[in-house]
């Protein structure tokens, strides 16, 4: 028969195989029980992107981003005009991890 402690191990360990599968390749430095934690967890900072340009070009980055798998077309905000003729913007804003 499993000791209480046996059975808490067991179900961290569960716990944080569970957890991995939901991060998608981030590495959060999780410590295993029985393991002091060597790095804090990686802060998080935002970083603005702002394309400014031609309604076309703007749009025409905005799905090559998508294509090579940096953002989705629908993490960007609306193309919104910048008071000069035929010039728009849109802006994504990510958090990255700083280390």
């Amino acid at each position: 028969m499993m000791t209480q402690l046996e059975k808490f191990v067991k179900n961290q360990d569960f716990a944080q195989s569970e957890l991995q599968q939901y991060l998608d390749g981030e590495n959060l430095n999780i410590p295993t029980l029985n393991q002091p934690a060597q790095n804090p967890l990686p802060k998080r900072e935002p970083i603005k992107h702002l394309l400014i340009g031609s309604s076309k070009a703007v749009s025409s980055t905005i799905h090559y981003l998508q294509v090579i798998g940096y953002a989705s077309i629908g993490d960007w905000s609306p193309l919104l005009p910048t008071g000069n003729s035929d010039e728009v913007m849109s802006i994504l804003i990510r958090q990255i991890l700083m280390q």
